[in-house]
């Protein structure tokens, strides 16, 4: 038996529809001090008078909307992510969620039990945000430091710049812009401001340098923006997208407080008013389909635009289980096994 295994985390999602899988769910989403990163009692508070006593509901009928037969898509995607690189790979392949289930916990209880010293982490994000990525390799250190701390963790960095990644991207995507259309809109997910400037450990370049996102910086290694920005200037470089076709916008805010702009929502009801009437979205931001792409994009963004005058709205499927994913995934794998 190999004792190297390969550790996939993608976000998470509740074990139902129902009002209390989803509020379970998101309490142990929201109650994340990288999430919701303010002072723990007014974090509780707000949790537990505001936002769970309505928006489990709400949530659970969005849910809903996209549901499968087989579950949430974001988990039946990434146990066909696990099983497709497990058929190209040595070691073993596990498969934990930041929130829910299948937890991290139980995954490193699974890989302890089955002898396993040597663990490769792929947080299934492209992109460094103290909400996503950070979380997650916080997390699983946090276990295994507690439950397995002889095990040696191995963390694969942020990959939104490496070409292999971006081709990936290119060629998932590539079906979708064969037919014409007049914008292509990258849609990520949105952070709140204030988590940019508690990333920039120099405390002297995001947002207080001019063109922060474009300057070279160290504070680029944990800047979302600029990682974001950096994955879809090669996306459209590599695609040959002329400069007046695409732009960026942020989604899926929360609270009142300044999120990255432009809003998502703002951006495509604005779009038909500039003339840009058929168009196409992505969201890079996430590899698997999942709430914010299919129901928030594909649903709610679809209607959004069509009503303030669009004429043709296609969304982009994430990676999801494409070939040229699974070997980028397959890749870095056995690169992590030649090096050890």
């Amino acid at each position: 038996m190999s004792e190297n295994a390969v550790l996939l985390v993608n976000l998470g999602s509740p074990d139902s529809t129902s009002t209390p899988d989803v509020r379970r769910y998101l309490r142990e989403f929201l109650s994340d001090d990288r999430v919701l990163d303010t002072w723990k009692p007014l974090q509780q508070f707000v949790l537990n008078c505001f936002i769970l006593p309505t928006r489990p509901k709400r949530s659970g009928e969005a849910y809903e909307k996209v549901w499968t037969d087989e579950g949430s898509p974001l988990i039946v995607t990434s146990k066909n992510l696990q099983k497709l690189v497990q058929a190209k790979v040595e070691p073993t392949v596990e498969l934990a969620m930041r929130y829910g289930s299948p937890s991290i916990p139980d995954a490193i209880e699974r890989m302890k039990g089955n002898g396993i010293t040597n663990v490769y982490l792929v947080p299934l994000y492209p992109h460094y945000a103290m909400s996503s990525y950070e979380t997650v390799v916080v997390k699983v250190m946090e276990e295994v430091a507690e439950r397995a701390p002889e095990m040696k963790v191995t963390t694969l960095q942020p990959f939104y710049s490496e070409e292999a990644y971006i081709e990936a991207l290119y060629q998932s995507a590539k079906p979708y812009l064969e037919d014409e259309y007049d914008h292509l809109l990258f849609s990520y997910h949105g952070i709140p401001n204030r988590h940019l400037n508690k990333a920039d450990s120099s405390k002297g370049h995001c947002n207080v340098v001019k063109d922060c996102c474009t300057t070279c910086s160290p504070a680029h290694a944990t800047c979302y923006r600029h990682q974001v920005t950096k994955t879809t200037e090669l996306f459209v470089k590599r695609a040959g997208i002329p400069d007046d076709k695409w732009s960026i916008s942020f989604q899926s805010r929360l609270g009142r407080e300044p999120w990255l702009m432009p809003y998502t929502d703002k951006v495509l009801e604005e779009l038909p008013q500039q003339g840009k009437n058929r168009l196409v979205v992505m969201t890079p931001a996430f590899v698997s389909d999942c709430l914010e792409t299919l129901e928030e994009i594909a649903m709610e963004g679809k209607e959004e635009f069509l009503e303030a005058g669009g004429e043709k709205f296609s969304a982009v499927p994430c990676m999801n289980e494409h070939p040229a994913w699974i070997q980028y995934l397959v890749d870095k794998t056995n690169d992590w096994v030649n090096t050890k």
